[in-house]
């Protein structure tokens, strides 16, 4: 994505699901899969996949920085299955803490002081709202100033670093046994 390769200072805000630059191949696909299916769109999933797993290069460019803020909601919200999620929690287990990339959770017990849709700001240049049937580009420097302050206002909320790694934690542990009783059943 062009916005991503010019931004040195990427934020992204998604209350429900795993940013795109975070997820994992499986999850990806997934959900993915789910797009294709629900909007009718012809299947370019192995494209899609793909694109999105190049994308993710840039979270090791030096002169770059992210700041994630997820929900807590987004690490039980299924995408594929328990195994999908295992895998994608085990990801997000071991970016914690990575340079450059900070990662907070905003907890479920949260006061909801900010309702507020998904979106990345780029720099303070620019906003993309992704909404359910069509996205949203906010260039106007007032309404930027908003969704950053209600960025602030949520990673003031989210836990970071040990904090965080023991939430994801536990939605792993959870997993772990969704997959173990699974393979029980099924063997």
């Amino acid at each position: 994505m062009k916005l991503e390769a010019a931004a040195t200072f990427i934020r992204n805000y998604e209350p429900q699901i795993v940013p795109g630059l975070l997820q994992t191949a499986d999850y990806a696909e997934a959900k993915l899969r789910s797009v294709i299916d629900f909007y009718r769109l012809p299947d370019d999933l192995e494209v899609g996949v793909s694109q999105r797993m190049k994308r993710q290069r840039i979270l090791y460019q030096r002169e770059r920085r992210f700041h994630f803020i997820i929900s807590e909601r987004s690490l039980y919200s299924t995408v594929g299955d328990a195994r999908v999620m295992t895998g994608q929690l085990d990801r997000l287990h071991s970016i914690i803490g990575m340079p450059r990339v900070l990662i907070g959770i905003v907890p479920l017990t949260a006061e909801a002081k900010v309702v507020v849709e998904n979106f990345l700001m780029f720099d303070n240049r620019m906003v993309k709202v992704e909404g359910h049937t069509a996205e949203l580009t906010i260039t106007q420097p007032r309404e930027i100033a908003l969704y950053g302050r209600a960025f602030d206002m949520l990673a003031g909320q989210a836990l970071t670093g040990e904090s965080a790694r023991a939430l994801v934690g536990k939605a792993l542990d959870q997993r772990c046994q969704e997959v173990r009783r699974d393979a029980r059943t099924d063997g």
